[in-house]
């Protein structure tokens, strides 16, 4: 069977099993603030500026923890026995380089207690709290003021200028964080996607779900060459198709033996769009897990 046939198969097959992304999304999933993408150019007098951690968003409503999709996690008694018995968002964090850890450790049933020793919950809002960001984070750093680990209130400033928002990000990179957040602070808490809580990075990335695994040639003769991805496309263009790509790079010698299967979503990296609305440079980062909540269906960024 040729490749052109194989890949024709693949596609035909991926359309009658796989369930569209709603269909698994659960009604328990709490409404949180999601953040759109920073753009060069708005008025940073009004913005508190944080780290972004590489962790799973977690949200206490008070007793438990929850993933953004809704479903439950189960730390150790200890780990959240002094919390506040107020709803808090925040992240669930392993340290800088370690999303792995901290995903494989939310996703144990049975909770290990020397795994959750190196937790932290990354709180930065309060999502019940009535008022602006401004006095929400006054009433969180008062909330959390005798807090201990694994508590940890985020970190918030304010930078005087476009040029001291990228030093700040320079310096958050290098220190192996993976950009900032900026959170506008006359607003509200909304439990929705706003340009009211941005990210900004020095890459960006999305989700795209696998339709066809295309065959190596030369070294990779006999193993995945690259992934067909589909994506939506840009939510500027309404009524566009699903926008069809290749990712090559970032994938492992192990996930080139074994491809991802059809239907599987993952996360790639790029370096924004070129003129057909294509990603720049798409790479492989990681699949996702069910615990990351909703893949993202259009162009836009997690937090």
């Amino acid at each position: 069977m040729n490749a052109t046939r194989r890949l024709a198969l693949q596609l035909a097959a991926l359309a009658t099993f796989l369930p569209s992304h709603e269909s698994r999304a659960t009604d328990k999933a709490p409404a949180l603030l999601l953040a759109k993408v920073y753009k060069p150019g708005i008025d940073l007098d009004n913005y508190w500026v944080s780290e972004k951690f590489d962790g799973l968003r977690g949200y206490w409503d008070g007793q438990h923890l929850w993933t953004r999709g809704g479903e439950a996690i189960t730390p150790p008694d200890w780990f959240t026995a002094r919390w506040p018995s107020v709803p808090m968002d925040g992240e669930l964090w392993a340290g800088h380089g370690r999303f792995a850890a901290a995903l494989s450790t939310v996703r144990q049933r049975v909770p290990q207690d020397q795994a959750w020793r190196a937790m932290r919950y990354q709180v930065f809002d309060l999502p019940a709290e009535p008022g602006p960001f401004t006095q929400r984070l006054q009433t969180l750093t008062r909330l959390l003021a005798s807090a201990d680990s694994p508590l940890q209130l985020v970190e918030h400033v304010q930078v005087a200028s476009p040029i001291a928002l990228e030093e700040r990000l320079r310096k958050t990179v290098k220190a192996g964080g993976e950009g900032l957040m900026l959170h506008r602070g006359d607003s509200a808490y909304k439990g929705q996607r706003s340009d009211d809580l941005l990210k900004y990075k020095t890459h960006d990335d999305a989700d795209a779900r696998v339709v066809a695994h295309i065959p190596g040639q030369g070294r990779l003769q006999g193993k995945l060459g690259a992934l067909l991805v589909e994506a939506m496309a840009d939510p500027g263009q309404p009524g566009q198709p699903p926008l069809r790509f290749k990712i090559g790079t970032g994938l492992t010698d192990a996930q080139r033996q074994s491809p991802p299967p059809l239907g599987t979503w993952l996360t790639y990296r790029f370096r924004g769009l070129n003129d057909s609305g294509l990603p720049r440079f798409a790479s492989f980062v990681r699949l996702r897990d069910a615990l990351e909540g909703p893949p993202e269906t259009e162009w836009q960024l997690r937090r």
